[in-house]
Order: C-alpha cells, then structure tokens, then sequence
C-alpha cells in the first residue's frame, strides 16, 4: 500500500513557512509609514491616499532583478538582493517624478530556507525604510518543482505618486537642455547573463576569487546593492528644477535615454565626460566585448541622466555636491533625429 500523502511529503513545510512568515511580518510593521492602514490577518494591504496634491497621479512600477539572483544564491549573500528590487522599482517612478508610497515583493523558491528569505526580506525592509517607503505586504511561494534546491526568484511592486504639474518627462525637454549624469555603484541589476558567462564559465573564477585588477572579490563587485537616488533628486523635482529624468538599466544609455526624447530632438552624450569605472573595462577587455555592445547592455557607471534646463544647471550641480553624489555634464539636447548619439562609440 501506498504511503499517505501530504503538503509536506510534496515538498511545502507549511509550519516551516509559517515561521518565517511570522518574523516577516514583524519586519513589515517596522516599514509602516503614517498612510498605512493597520490590517492583521487581512488578503491585502491597506494605504490611505495621501493629501496635498492638486492633480494627484499613482505612478507604479514593477520588475525583476533578473540573473543577479543566481550570484547571490552562489555566493549566499541575500540581503543585497532585497535592497536591489527596492531601489531598482523607486529609481523608475523617480523618472516620473513620483515620491514612493508602499511596496509589495514577490518570493519564490523551490524549497522555503528561512534564514534566506529572511536575509531577502530583511534588505528589502531596510531599503523601504531608507525611502520612507512602507512594506504593505507580499508573498512568499515554496514550488519544488520551479526552482532548483538554493535557487529563488524575487520581483517587486511599488506605487507612488506624484502632482501632475511637476511630472517631468518628454513632453517637457527642449533643444539646449543639458544632460547630467550621476554616477552607478557598478552594474546595478542589469547585464548579469554577460557577466556570469564571463567570470564563472569563460574566466573560471568564483564568487570568492579576486576581481580582477581590485582589492575585492568576485561576489563584492557583482553584488553591489543597485543605488537609488531620490534622496537627491526629489527635492530638485519639487522645486520643478528637472525637465526629464531617465534612469539607466536594461539596454544602457542609448536605449534608455532615448525615451525621453521628443519627436525632432537627439540626446548628444560626450561619452569622455567621465572615466568608466575598472569594472566595466575589466569586462570588455576580458570579454572582448564591442565598445557598442557594452553600452547597450551596462550603465558604463551612469545610473541617472537628468535632463536640465541651461540656466538651472549650476544650482542642480550644486545641490548633487551637497547631498554626495557624483554629477557631471555629460552631454546636451539638440535638433535632429529622435534618437541618442555618442559620437566616440561606433
């Protein structure tokens, strides 16, 4: 006769699951803000609309951190990766000139390992409270069958908003706005698949082996927290000081300032405005990756672009060196074809 079958034999500990569950939740209450409305127990979370605006816009975002995940399960470090989807998600409804409200997260893994996910959850909470950003709730899924033993997928979902009189974007950029660029703390979240391929199967290394040419290791270079900045730039976004903002992920420079370029205007980038960071020319020397290619899949060490009327561009620097960031001009708005041109990279 056939054993008994349960959850657990299929491979869900739900005690196991309701543990972790408890302690997440006490991470959550730690993120609450004045708008969240207390609901225990309850199938969703609660956020009262927040006053004071006059169009009042939602602006929400969600997304992935894609292969990162695959290097912190390699190198067992967790808490990175909760502070990445964080900031990944503030950065792109930054763009729109949004102030973050509440964030949910999505946790999958094959087999639920607590101390992991507790790692996750514990930077995603810490990120929240870095952006006055509450934690209204997620979920977290055990699927044997999906995900390999110490394997795990982790996505996110913020809404924030923002007064429709201040939203900056394409609609507000003109020839002669000056493009300012801040700096990256690496590769962020995106081109993960390259850098896999290189280090671990062309190059051989591992996640504890040195980076090449740095007093770091392999895993300290990869898993860098993604950086967000609207400590920075959401006071220059009320003091209307931003036409357009465009945050630097997937697809680099070209493909992401490109949308916020109006019909009969290019985005021209000096791209010797900035030393790339040794990283990056660590991967296309050893890679032999194409100047073209590596800007199409990296930041190249710019996170944010801002898009700043000439004649606010002295105070807009000025007010990046008082908060710490690293800011340069890095190209200007011109007539011609809608597109982004960098002359230097072919």
């Amino acid at each position: 006769m056939s054993a008994e079958l349960s959850y657990r034999s299929a491979g869900v500990d739900r005690d196991a699951a309701n543990r972790a569950k408890d302690r997440i939740i006490e991470m959550l209450a730690g993120t609450a803000t004045a708008g969240v409305v207390p609901n225990p127990g309850g199938f969703g979370g609660l956020f009262r609309m927040p006053a004071g605006f006059q169009r009042g816009l939602l602006v929400a975002s969600a997304d992935s951190v894609g292969t990162k995940v695959k290097v912190a399960s390699r190198a067992r470090r967790h808490d990175g990766i909760g502070m990445d989807i964080v900031n990944h998600c503030a950065n792109d409804i930054l763009v729109e000139g949004a102030r973050p409200l509440f964030f949910l997260d999505y946790l999958g893994m094959g087999r639920l390992e607590t101390g992991t996910a507790e790692a996750i959850v514990a930077g995603v909470a810490q990120a929240c409270t870095a952006l006055e950003c509450a934690l209204l709730g997620g979920e977290t899924a055990e699927l044997p069958d999906m995900y390999a033993p110490g394997e795990y997928d982790l996505a996110g979902f913020m809404v924030g908003a923002v007064d429709e009189s201040r939203r900056p974007g394409l609609h507000r950029v003109r020839e002669q706005d000056v493009l300012i660029g801040l700096a990256s703390n690496g590769f962020h979240t995106n081109g993960y698949s390259l850098l896999r391929r290189l280090f671990f199967d062309t190059l051989q290394l591992d996640v504890k082996d040195p980076f090449p040419g740095l007093n770091q290791t392999v895993a300290d270079v990869l898993l860098r927290p993604h950086r967000a900045y609207g400590t920075a730039l959401l006071p220059l976004i009320d003091a209307d000081a931003l036409h357009a903002l465009a945050h630097i992920t997937g697809g680099g420079v070209p493909e992401n300032l490109d949308r916020v370029m109006p019909e009969g205007l290019s985005g021209v980038v000096d791209a010797a405005s900035w030393a790339v960071p040794h990283e990056f020319r660590t991967v296309a020397a050893l890679g032999q990756v194409p100047p073209a290619e590596m800007f199409r899949t990296f930041n190249m060490g710019v996170g944010m672009i801002l898009v700043v009327a000439p004649d606010r561009v002295a105070g807009v620097l000025d007010h990046l060196g008082e908060t710490g960031e690293r800011a340069w001009q890095l190209g200007s708005v011109m007539r011609g074809e809608r597109k982004v041109v960098i002359p230097d990279i072919s």
